[in-house]
């Protein structure tokens, strides 16, 4: 368990949905800036119809408050809309985790930084075959997320199971490899976190995230054998999902005014809506999310 409490961060690849990605050139954020009224076209990339339901509804929102027109771009991983905003084919992304986030720019070297909170998602393992993972057999597999991140969470959470122990010097994202004892010898597959929900009829348990369990029909809290955050008001901000845009963006006027409708009460209860309830606003009134960051980026 203090394994557990100290490695309190890691959620959230394939193919892109890349649809039109709108107006995203020094010309029209400038435009957008100086209170011109043309041209405030902006692009945010998410994961999954979950998110798009709820950016959809915030760009509405936008659009009649302050003329601004957000085209919502679906991915159907995790890899494409960070290397989208990246490259500027985006405007902001919304999808991943503070711990996901750090992840990818451990990796690519690319200056993105989070702007804004937006929800808590917890992790789940689903089962057509038992009802908790205390009831695995020798040698079944379960499913989980490839990405290091979730990978390494759904495995935090098979430890908090009991199902198997993982070594102390593992850190805050474990690998198949940092497994010390797995009593009942089971297989562990890793695959694509959105196929993971897919391969529910071919394994013993799955572990999944929110939004591609919710995509596939799931609801954590009640399709769930075993959910890794029974009280998501005590989660770390790695595990808190956040608007993400190029550092240069930061300060821009029109970032400050998306996030501002994101963080409202009408966005509460979309999220809540399209979810069944599993999902929980992550943003208060006394966020200071390049602080957490920050704090993130030491601890990984």
């Amino acid at each position: 368990m203090k394994k557990w409490l100290k490695a309190t961060s890691v959620l959230l690849a394939s193919t892109a949905i890349l649809a039109a990605c709108g107006a995203s050139n020094n010309d029209t954020n400038d435009q957008a800036d100086s209170g011109s009224s043309e041209d405030q076209t902006y692009s945010i990339g998410v994961v999954g119809d979950v998110e798009r339901e709820v950016w959809e509804d915030v760009a509405k929102r936008l659009e009649e408050k302050e003329g601004i027109s957000l085209d919502v771009v679906v991915f159907d991983d995790y890899v494409q809309p960070n290397s989208a905003l990246a490259d500027d084919s985006l405007d902001l992304n919304a999808f991943q985790h503070l711990a996901f986030l750090n992840d990818y720019l451990e990796s690519s070297g690319e200056d993105l930084t989070p702007v804004g909170y937006t929800y808590v998602s917890p992790m789940a393992a689903y089962s057509n075959e038992y009802d908790s993972l205390d009831d695995l057999q020798d040698g079944d597999e379960v499913v989980i997320p490839n990405d290091a991140t979730n990978g390494g969470r759904a495995l935090l959470l098979l430890e908090l199971a009991g199902v198997i122990d993982i070594k102390d010097d593992a850190g805050i994202s474990p690998t198949v490899s940092d497994i010390e004892s797995n009593d009942k010898n089971i297989k562990i597959t890793e695959v694509d976190a959105a196929q993971v929900p897919r391969s529910l009829g071919d394994a013993a348990a799955v572990i999944a995230n929110t939004n591609y369990a919710v995509d596939a029909g799931l609801v954590p809290d009640k399709d769930g054998i075993f959910v890794d955050t029974d009280d998501l008001s005590q989660v770390g901000s790695q595990y808190k999902c956040a608007i993400a845009v190029k550092a240069e963006d930061t300060d821009q006027d029109w970032v400050q005014k998306i996030v501002a409708e994101y963080q409202t009460p009408e966005t509460e209860e979309k999220i809540k809506e399209v979810t069944s309830g599993a999902d929980q606003k992550a943003w208060t009134d006394n966020d200071d999310i390049k602080a957490d960051f920050a704090q993130v980026q030491e601890n990984a």
